[in-house]
C-alpha cells in the first residue's frame, strides 16, 4: 500500500475531525451517499465549507484504495472521536433500543457441545412382547437361552444377530424389565437412540427401578441432545447402581444440562421483567387516565359550587387522587359576613388554580351542613387526602388567606 497515499488518507481525516462538515464539500457528494447508502450517520453539515484541496486529495486516495477500504479507513478513526456511527442502520438500532412491551423475546443460542449429537433413527418401532402372555417355565427357559445366545454375539461384536435373539426372548418372555433394558443397550451401540428408549420405557413400566432402564434412556437422550431429560435419568440411575460409563456420561451431560438451565432462567426473568414492566405501565397508564378525569372534573382557578352530597363526594374523591389541597366553604344567602368574604375566597381560586375551592349553600345543601356539624358561617374546612387539616371560622380575611397559603404549599 503506497505510504504516502495513507498519510494523505490520514490527513484528510484529522482535518474532517476539526471539521466534519468537510464532508458536505459538494465535490465529494459521491462519498457522502456511499457512507449513507450503508446507513452510515453522517456528522451534520454546520457551516457552509470550502476544502477544494482536501476534496481532491481523498478523491486521490479514493482511486488509489477504493471506496470500501477508504470507508473502512474513515469508519475507524471518526469513531474514536464519536462523529460517525451506524446509529442509522437497521442492525444497530434494533439492537440499541429499549425493548418494548409488545416486543418479542428472542432468544439467543446456546453453546452446547453436541460433538456426540447423533442423527435421530427413524427405523419402523421394533417389535414388543404382549404383556398379556401368560410366562410358562418352559418360555422363562426358553428365553434365558436366547438371552445367552444375544450376549454371546455382543461379546463377537454381531449386534443385528444379538438384536434377533434379545427380539426372541422378549416375545417369550414380555415381562421382563431387563431384556428389554438389554435389547436397548443394543440399539445404543448401534446408535440408534429412539428404539433405545421405546425399550428403556418398556423396562420402567415394568420394573420403575430398573438401573439398567434409567442408563440406557440416559444415555439414548443424550445421544439425541436432550440434555436436560438425560442428566435426570443419569442421576437416577447414579442412586441405584453407579458405575465409571454412568460417570463418564455425566461429565458430559451435565455442563451441557446447566447451560440450557441457566438460559431458561435468564430468559424466564426476562419475560417476568418484561411482564412486571408491562404491568407497571398498565397500572401508571391507569393512574394517569384517573387522574386526568379527576382534574377534568375540577374547575382550576374556579371556585365549584356544590348542591348535594351527591356531588361533594366526587369532588372530594378527585382532589385526593391528585393529591391536591381542597377548601370546603359553607355560606348561606341571608349571611353579611359571608357575602363580604366571598370575592376575598373566589380571588384566592385565582391565586392558587392547583387548590380546590368548593362552596356549600348550608340551606341548599341541607345534607352536607348536617355531615360536617356546620353550627355557624361562613366556616372554612381544610382537607388533603380525604382528611381534615385545618379550619377557620368566620370571614377572617387574613386569617383565611394566611391558612390558604400555608397548606397550598
Amino acid at each position: 500500500m503506497d505510504a504516502a497515499k495513507v498519510t494523505d488518507l490520514k490527513h484528510f481525516i484529522d482535518q474532517c475531525k476539526t471539521n466534519p462538515s468537510i464532508i458536505h464539500t459538494p465535490s465529494l457528494a459521491f462519498f457522502k451517499t456511499y457512507l449513507q447508502s450503508l446507513g452510515a450517520r453522517v456528522p451534520p453539515e454546520t457551516k457552509s465549507v470550502r476544502h477544494g484541496f482536501l476534496a481532491t486529495l481523498f478523491t486521490s486516495c479514493l482511486c488509489s484504495f477504493g471506496f470500501f477500504a477508504c470507508y473502512c479507513f474513515w469508519h475507524a478513526h471518526m469513531q474514536e472521536k464519536g462523529d460517525f456511527d451506524m446509529a442509522d442502520s437497521g442492525e444497530y438500532s434494533d439492537s440499541k433500543r429499549p425493548i418494548e412491551d409488545d416486543d418479542e423475546i428472542v432468544e439467543s443460542d446456546i453453546d452446547v457441545d453436541n460433538t456426540d449429537v447423533v442423527e435421530p433413527d427413524n427405523d419402523p418401532p421394533q417389535k414388543m412382547g404382549d404383556s398379556a402372555v401368560e410366562v410358562t417355565e418352559e418360555m422363562q427357559d426358553a428365553a434365558q437361552s436366547e438371552k445367552s445366545k444375544a450376549m454371546e454375539a455382543i461379546s463377537e461384536g454381531k449386534l443385528e444377530e444379538a438384536l434377533d435373539h434379545l427380539t426372541e426372548s422378549i416375545m417369550l418372555n414380555p415381562t421382563s424389565a431387563i431384556l428389554y433394558a438389554t435389547r436397548g443397550s443394543v440399539f445404543v451401540k448401534l446408535k440408534k437412540p429412539h428404539a433405545a428408549i421405546r425399550d428403556a420405557d418398556a423396562a420402567l413400566a415394568i420394573n420403575p427401578d430398573s438401573a439398567k432402564g434409567f442408563k440406557v434412556r440416559g444415555i439414548a437422550r443424550a445421544m439425541l441432545g436432550q440434555w436436560e431429560q438425560a442428566a435426570t435419568d443419569l442421576h437416577e440411575v447414579s442412586k441405584l447402581d453407579y458405575d465409571d460409563e454412568i460417570g463418564l456420561a455425566l461429565k458430559k451431560v451435565e455442563p451441557n444440562a446447566h447451560k440450557i438451565e441457566e438460559h431458561r432462567r435468564k430468559y424466564e426473568r426476562l419475560r417476568k421483567e418484561r411482564e412486571l414492566k408491562k404491568a407497571e405501565n398498565e397500572r401508571k397508564k391507569r393512574a394517569e387516565a384517573q387522574e386526568r378525569e379527576a382534574i377534568s372534573a375540577l374547575k382550576e382557578g374556579q371556585v365549584i359550587g356544590i348542591h348535594s352530597a351527591k356531588e361533594l363526594d366526587p369532588k372530594l374523591n378527585a382532589a385526593s387522587k391528585t393529591s391536591r389541597l381542597a377548601i370546603l366553604y359553607f355560606t348561606a344567602s341571608w349571611c353579611g359576613p359571608c357575602r363580604m368574604i366571598a370575592p376575598i375566597f373566589t380571588s384566592l381560586a385565582a391565586k392558587y388554580p392547583k387548590v380546590v375551592f368548593l362552596k356549600v349553600d348550608i340551606d341548599e345543601a341541607r345534607d352536607v351542613a348536617a355531615r360536617w356539624n356546620i353550627s355557624s358561617v361562613p366556616t372554612f374546612y381544610f382537607i388533603k387526602n380525604g382528611n381534615e387539616i385545618d379550619k377557620v371560622v368566620g370571614a377572617d380575611k387574613n386569617e383565611l388567606e394566611r391558612k390558604v397559603k400555608q397548606h397550598a404549599g
